[in-house]
């Protein structure tokens, strides 16, 4: 079994003003504790990570190392180009370049691509991942090149919300 965690990154800061770079956009407050309220879940619920592919977006970076750190868990992590404006197409691009040591993927990335993704992936229906979002797909696939759309199973999604942070 594969098991994918989709992410979206935590409440970003907009107080930078017109002419900041999207990709430099940092968390804001409210973002920094939701993303160490799912970091913890993550390791309360035994469902930490064996890899992690993210955006270049610094909130993405930021969402991980904050998540990573409040939930005392490591593992090996890639950025990917693909998980900033590529949509679907280059988020499971991503997930089939997985090596097959990996039971547990997360994905850190962005919307509307993080609602997309879950739908896709569990064959349809309308999936809403509000920012720090986290979704549970569980593939029966014996290499990560074999996920598909259509074939995963939404075990849950939580927010940081449900959480009780936001």
């Amino acid at each position: 079994m594969r098991t994918v965690l989709v992410l979206r990154h935590a409440k970003s800061d907009w107080s930078r003003g017109p002419g900041a770079s999207d990709l430099a956009r940092p968390l804001s407050a409210r973002g920094r504790r939701s993303a160490d309220a799912i970091g913890r879940f993550i390791a309360e619920t035994a469902n930490v990570p064996d890899g992690v592919v993210r955006s270049p977006a610094r909130r993405v970076v930021e969402t991980l190392e904050r998540a990573m750190a409040a939930g005392r868990w490591r593992c090996a992590v890639r950025e990917s180009d693909q998980l900033y404006g590529y949509g679907f197409d280059g988020l499971v691009g991503e997930i089939r370049l997985e090596a097959d040591s990996t039971n547990t993927l997360l994905v850190v990335g962005h919307e509307p691509t993080c609602s997309e993704a879950v739908a896709r992936l569990i064959g349809g229906g309308q999936v809403l991942m509000p920012t720090a979002a986290l979704a549970r797909v569980d593939f029966d696939a014996e290499r990560w090149y074999d996920v598909a759309a259509g074939q995963g199973t939404l075990r849950w999604l939580v927010t940081p919300r449900l959480l009780g942070t936001d």
